[in-house]
Formats: C-alpha cells, sequence, structure tokens
C-alpha cells in the first residue's frame, strides 16, 4: 500500500538536515504540493530548498517567534492555498548535564525551543488554515520524554511536556485535526551526537534492532502519522526506537 499526502501543503520547522530534511524529502516523494521549510540560517536552508525544486520554499527564522511562524503559515497558504500538515521538527539541547548544575539560561532555551515553540507553530496552523479546512501535526519527541536517563535532563523534560502537548491538543483540535508525535531513541544526527559519537558501536548495541536509528527512520513514522493510513489515530505518542522502549524490560540495568 502507498502512504501519500497527495494534494496537500505541509511545514517542517528546522528543516535544512537531519530527522527535518529527511521529512521533506518523503513528502515530496508522497505527493504533497508542497512544503514550506524553516531554520535559522539561510546558507543551509536556502540551498537546500533550491536543490528540491519549486515546491519547496524556504522561510528563515527564529522557531520561538510567534511572527516567524505566522509569516511561514501565511506564506503556504499564499503559496499553494493552505496549511494541512505540520511538522514541530525543530530542537536543540544546549544544557548537557545533571539538572542540579546545568545552567538555567541553558535550560530556559531547551524548554522554549522543544516545547513553547510547537504550541506556536500549532496555534498559527490552526489560525491560519487548519481550523478551516483541517489537518494534521506531528511532534518530533523522544523516548527521553518516555523515561529518565542520565545528562540530557532539560532535554529529556522538554519532551516529556511535548508529548502532553500532544496529548491536550489531540482532545483540543479533534476531530478536525488529528495531533501525534513519534518518540525517537538514538538517530544519527548531529543533534544527537553526545550520545553516539564517543562509542557508536557501544549506543547501537543499546538498541534490541543493534543499530543507530536514521533520519528516514523517523521520516517514514511521519509520513504515516500524517497520511491518511492513520486516519483513525489522535493523541498517539509512537516510540521508533529500534525496540529501546518496549524490550527495555528484557535488557540488562
Amino acid at each position: 500500500m502507498r502512504i501519500g499526502v497527495d494534494g496537500r501543503v505541509a511545514l517542517v520547522t528546522g528543516a535544512s538536515r537531519g530527522i527535518g530534511e529527511a521529512v521533506v524529502r518523503h513528502l515530496l516523494d508522497a505527493g504533497v504540493v508542497g512544503v514550506v521549510v524553516t531554520g535559522r540560517k539561510a546558507e543551509t536552508l536556502e540551498p537546500l530548498a533550491a536543490d528540491l525544486g519549486d515546491r519547496v520554499v524556504p522561510v528563515v527564522g527564529n522557531v520561538a517567534d510567534p511572527d516567524h511562524a505566522e509569516a511561514a503559515v501565511a506564506t503556504a497558504v499564499d503559496r499553494f492555498g493552505s496549511c494541512d500538515l505540520l511538522v514541530n521538527n525543530a530542537g536543540t539541547n544546549p544544557g548537557a548535564g545533571p539538572l542540579m548544575d546545568v545552567q538555567m539560561g541553558a535550560v530556559d532555551k531547551t524548554w522554549e525551543i522543544n516545547l513553547r515553540a510547537p504550541l506556536v507553530w500549532s496555534r498559527a496552523a490552526w489560525h491560519g488554515s487548519m481550523r478551516e479546512r483541517g489537518g494534521a501535526i506531528v511532534n518530533i519527541g523522544s523516548v527521553g520524554g518516555l523515561r529518565p536517563s542520565p545528562v540530557i535532563g532539560a532535554y529529556n523534560v522538554s519532551k516529556a511536556g511535548l508529548h502532553h502537548l500532544t496529548h491536550q491538543l489531540a482532545l483540543e483540535l479533534a476531530p478536525d485535526v488529528r495531533v501525534n508525535a513519534v518518540a525517537a531513541a538514538v538517530v544519527k544526527t548531529r543533534l544527537s551526537r553526545l550520545l553516539w559519537s564517543a562509542d557508536e558501536e557501544a549506543a547501537a548495541k543499546a538498541h534490541p534492532l543493534q543499530r543507530l536509528g536514521t533520519p528516514d527512520d523517523v521520516a517514514r513514522a511521519v509520513l504515516f502519522l500524517l497520511s491518511d493510513a492513520s486516519s483513525w489515530i489522535t493523541g498517539v505518542v509512537l516510540p521508533v526506537d529500534g525496540g529501546a522502549t518496549g524490550a527495555s524490560a528484557g535488557l540488562p540495568g
């Protein structure tokens, strides 16, 4: 069965690399009319859009800025006619370390980007298009939001909040807008280098499927949740984790 999103218009935050870029490529292959992509740096976002063709429109800005979110949604509506699909992918993790020691400025930034910003973008998409036309939202969460772990406590708390935001918005925006999340384990991206770069083999073995995730692994799950193949699914946080959570009871430690 082909999983498609033919005829729809998407918006992906943090789209210049990693999971965001993979999501954009899968959306294009699945038949979207167009994708608005956002990021902080024109020098990385604009070449990507140029490479992918005229169905991709870049809007550069700070993901935490509500005016930027509204402008990006307006661009989708003006250029393609609607904003049907939203992927809240942009994330950060500047504050590694125990919560008792990490700088509060780093905590504030982590929670602003990972938790507050997805609400900002969901509101912009809702008021700018989805309230009238319906749609689907997918938030990029983390297995760290399902259970505590060392070193990245501020990040984990932000993702736990994002998971709950997913449940809350699924309730509030039903029946016309579905809201789901994916909870990724260690995916081989620049953002997660802290978790795999020192010993990639050991990091891979912590997953029952014995490898790190790839951006494409996550993007395929995102596409499913955006498509009509999941039309009776909302308020779900789907682990995409190589078995790290579902099989954890059988693992040592």
